[in-house]
């Protein structure tokens, strides 16, 4: 399957907004800025995924019949807004079992991209017990604080149980374990763009894996990532890729080394 992406020689941008509110890191609209490199604008060109991408594994959901449990019963979303970011929408469902998809929009791209998702059980126990601590569907509470700061982005949680279902609303939060949700999902959504763009880089992009190794060791520093453990059999994969350069097989070993640790 083809999709026409406005794929970009990389570089690691990163701007982050102040500190000024739980909310404040925005990975969504500038951790992934690969569109330049050297100050040069990269020309456009047509990234093509192959049918079965090596480290698939490490995000890609089993079939929902294999899934003898209740996970239909109860469905999760969240949604990030702000057409201004260069990642500047997404949407992540998943059930209980954190089987599910993620959609994503990148500035001046016109078809949005969707992949499978499959949450670990140490990402998922922690999610879990944030809609369980908010009690979600119970609750008529207003997690919009009196301030707004609509430049950060619009987030939206859903849950979903049988025939009940709510939906909040907000851009900023001072309820903790509102902010502690969009956080994770945050990470979630930062560990799936970064398997997608690996793909795209061993596919097609070879020359990009370095900055993507850098961008990788940044957002481990940095807590980013909502289970870095699930990258390990992608990032063994990425070091014995000799359609990657030297560099970036390298890098691998020691980010392996480090998560591992």
């Amino acid at each position: 399957m083809q999709e026409k992406l406005a794929a970009a020689l990389l570089i690691l941008g990163a701007a982050i907004l102040p500190s000024v509110t739980p909310c404040s890191r925005c990975l969504h609209g500038n951790a992934l800025l690969y569109s330049q490199v050297n100050g040069q604008q990269a020309p456009d060109l047509k990234a093509t995924k192959p049918n079965v991408r090596s480290g698939e594994s490490t995000q890609t959901a089993p079939a929902a019949d294999d899934k003898k449990t209740d996970a239909g019963l109860v469905n999760y979303s969240y949604e990030f807004s702000q057409p201004n970011f260069y990642i500047r929408h997404i949407v992540i469902e998943h059930d209980a079992n954190g089987i599910g998809k993620i959609t994503f929009e990148r500035l001046n791209e016109e078809e949005p991209l969707t992949e499978q998702l499959e949450l670990t059980p140490v990402v998922v126990d922690r999610i879990s017990a944030l809609w369980r601590a908010l009690l979600f569907l119970d609750s008529k509470e207003d997690y919009q604080s009196n301030k707004q700061f609509p430049h950060l982005g619009t987030m939206r949680i859903t849950m979903q149980q049988g025939g009940r279902k709510r939906t909040a609303e907000f851009n900023w939060t001072n309820k903790t374990e509102a902010s502690a949700l969009v956080n994770e999902y945050r990470r979630v959504a930062d560990q799936a763009i970064f398997v997608f763009d690996v793909s795209v880089a061993r596919a097609n992009q070879p020359l990009n894996a370095p900055k993507l190794m850098e961008y990788l060791e940044s957002a481990l520093k940095r807590n980013w990532l909502a289970d870095p453990r699930q990258l390990i059999p992608l990032l063994k994969e990425i070091s014995t890729d000799e359609h990657l350069p030297l560099i970036a097989r390298n890098h691998a070993l020691r980010l392996i080394k480090k998560i591992e640790k």
